[in-house]
């Protein structure tokens, strides 16, 4: 892939994410980012697309969760920060008024994979809860100066997710809820 597609595709991320901050959210908006984000990332072969987060600025990764209704693996790209050895994302969809489709699937089977630059993670998903929840919310804001304008906006409580490591060991995995079948556990 030549240089100027991709600058293209990281140009109408950043351009988005712009027209999404100002509060006229329309389900167009959300989804073209997430989807020239995945294209980015499959074009690169996973070269560009994921990235560490930095001092007051959050990073990205690929989540894969196994859908609460299909049973399929079903992957999305979200913002998340390190606390520890613990990753944090929100359950957000473009701040809109519905719960993202990947958190209502954690819910149901809370053992998924992370993709980061370094490589596959296996982790456990959960929400953060009381204090937990209160500080990480606060770093958030830390990353996102906006953060309670757009919260503002949501008729829910936005979830904090916290997704902390698994071994493979820990049961059952994400293999085995693919498959549904105690011989692959």
């Amino acid at each position: 892939m030549s240089v100027v597609p991709v600058t293209r595709i990281m140009l109408l991320i950043s351009w988005a994410s712009r027209v999404i901050s100002t509060g006229l959210v329309t389900p167009l908006m959300v989804s073209s980012p997430k989807h020239g984000h995945r294209a980015l990332l499959r074009a690169s072969g996973g070269r560009v697309g994921l990235w560490r987060p930095k001092r007051n600025k959050g990073g990205t990764m690929r989540l894969t969760t196994i859908g609460r209704r299909t049973g399929r693996e079903r992957s999305v790209i979200v913002a998340y920060f390190e606390d520890g050895p613990n990753l944090v994302t929100m359950a957000m969809n473009g701040w809109g008024e519905d719960e993202p489709a990947w958190w209502l699937n954690l819910q149901a089977h809370p053992n998924v994979e992370v993709e980061l630059v370094e490589g596959h993670r296996l982790v456990t998903g959960r929400a953060a809860q009381g204090e937990e929840r209160a500080r990480l919310w606060a770093r958030w804001g830390e990353i996102d100066k906006n953060l309670d304008e757009y919260a503002a906006l949501r008729p829910t409580e936005t979830a904090v997710v916290v997704l902390e490591p698994r071994s493979e060991s820990d049961e059952p995995s994400i293999s085995c809820e693919k498959t549904k079948s105690a011989s692959a556990c």
